[in-house]
């Protein structure tokens, strides 16, 4: 673990100026789309890229098309979100004929893949910059380098460098998404982030509750910590500092402008008791937890690597629940690994009722290149996969709606987060536990926390009223 060195800030501030230079030279100023794929995590580098792209003269546009750079920051943990980068990065290749001063760069988790970065360089050759996670600080150098007509390639494998500084553009209020460590060491043999996104590495809490401050004081009043692991920050192994992480969240709890503070993600083999007293006892912390269990079977669960035993998993929820029992309890769940069969599925179904999620993100297992399970030969017929996917939803969805039924008539605290994206005339915003709650109300509620009451449950969401 390092960090940019003094000499390295400076070099990237100058590039920086020269971009801006040559920017503000246009009769016009120049646009870059910056495109996201994938996980919070990716979401909040491309918040960096879009900050470090005003700082060049650049306006910000949601439209690759008429765009003078474009950026696809991509994710390398399903082969859909691989295929969707193909089809869009080809689908620019009329525009960039068009305008042949245009700038495409592909970034992100992708690049990291040998295989894929390949890909780009021979079959798509209006592609003029590629980089990797760790080289993300390094956009003012890369992108003065493209300017100048030269195809620019950084993925060099490392565990890469802390950025403190960069500048952010983030999505308006009310929540601010902050970082709080990068990498994973938990090689779970389904997984491409270890090898795409390097070992873990955790900021110093100095540096996080100065970006906490910074996001109070420009009107958020939510602030979302990530990491792949956040139960790991500050580990000697990957920290100088003596920092745990329910001390983090307790320090977070005390910045001024901050209502509600959220994590994610929380692996299961490391979730303490130190962690969720934190959570019972700060009033600020959300009273939810995405804890992702991805199967229901040891077998299946040794065979991932997760560190954990089925009944392990349900005694650390069971004790949440003990302490924290009005908590909204989320879960990852893969279906169809290699070595899954279908009484393993059954096994997966069993935890599900037990568990009684809230909302399971769940999954059709996808073979990653260069990691243990790619090279296992799958058990069951794409046919049983899909039809036990189906019941998976199925026996999720009947317990989802249950448990949102159980909100009807309660008056709920919601954190407005804007417009309803299905009817202007509502407002969306969320519950402590992350409900998605729809309302009649007008936009100057936004940021607000307001009193609703819930009158109406879906699976996915409620519908409430304003209260007086």
């Amino acid at each position: 673990m390092r960090e940019i060195t003094p000499q390295q800030a400076k070099y990237q501030s100058e590039c920086t100026a020269r971009v801006k230079k040559l920017n503000l030279s246009r009769e016009s100023a120049p646009r870059a789309c910056v495109v996201t794929y994938g996980c919070q995590q990716n979401e909040s580098d491309s918040e960096k890229l879009r900050g470090m792209l005003c700082e060049m003269g650049y306006l910000i546009s949601d439209d690759p098309k008429t765009s003078d750079v474009v950026i696809f920051n991509t994710c390398a943990v399903r082969e859909n979100a691989e295929l969707k980068v193909f089809g869009n990065v080809g689908a620019l290749k009329h525009a960039k004929r068009k305008n042949p001063d245009m700038i495409i760069g592909v970034c992100g988790c992708m690049m990291q893949q040998p295989h894929i970065s390949e890909t780009i360089k021979s079959k798509y050759n209006h592609v003029d910059i590629v980089f990797g996670p760790h080289a993300l600080y390094r956009l003012p150098e890369i992108l003065e380098r493209a300017l100048k007509k030269n195809r620019v390639f950084e993925v060099e494998n490392s565990d890469g460098e802390i950025a403190e500084g960069i500048p952010v553009l983030r999505e308006p209020p009310p929540l601010a998404k902050v970082p709080i460590m990068y990498g994973c060491n938990n090689f779970c043999t389904y997984c491409i982030v270890p090898y795409v996104r390097g070992r873990e590495r955790s900021r110093k809490a100095a540096d996080i509750l100065a970006e906490v401050r910074s996001s109070a004081e420009q009107g958020y009043k939510e602030v979302m910590l990530l990491g792949q692991n956040v139960n790991s920050f500050g580990n000697p192994v990957n920290s100088d500092e003596n920092i745990s992480f329910p001390q983090l969240l307790r320090m977070v709890c005390k910045t001024d402008g901050i209502e509600r503070v959220r994590f994610m993600t929380s692996h299961p083999k490391d979730l303490s008791d130190e962690l969720i007293y934190a959570i019972a006892e700060e009033d600020k912390i959300c009273k939810q937890l995405h804890l992702p269990i991805q199967s229901g079977s040891d077998k299946v669960l040794r065979d991932m690597n997760r560190g954990y035993t089925a009944e392990r998993y349900m005694e650390r929820l069971d004790r949440v629940r003990e302490l924290i029992p009005d908590i909204t309890v989320t879960s990852d769940i893969i279906v169809g690994f290699p070595t899954e069969t279908n009484e393993d599925f059954e096994d997966t179904l069993d935890i599900i009722r037990r568990a009684r999620y809230d909302m399971v993100f769940s999954f059709i297992y996808s073979k990653r290149v260069g990691t243990p399970a790619a090279k296992m030969n799958p058990f069951l017929t794409d046919e049983e996969i899909h039809r036990n996917f189906d019941r998976l939803l199925e026996v999720q969805n009947e317990i989802s709606k249950r448990k949102n039924d159980e909100y009807v008539g309660r008056v709920e605290e919601i954190l407005v987060e804007g417009e309803s994206k299905t009817n202007p005339e509502y407002m969306c915003g969320r519950t402590s536990g992350g409900k998605t709650v729809n309302f009649k109300g007008g936009v100057e509620l936004v940021s607000k926390l307001v009193p609703v009451k819930i009158i109406k449950a879906q699976t996915w969401s409620l519908t409430g009223e304003l209260c007086d």
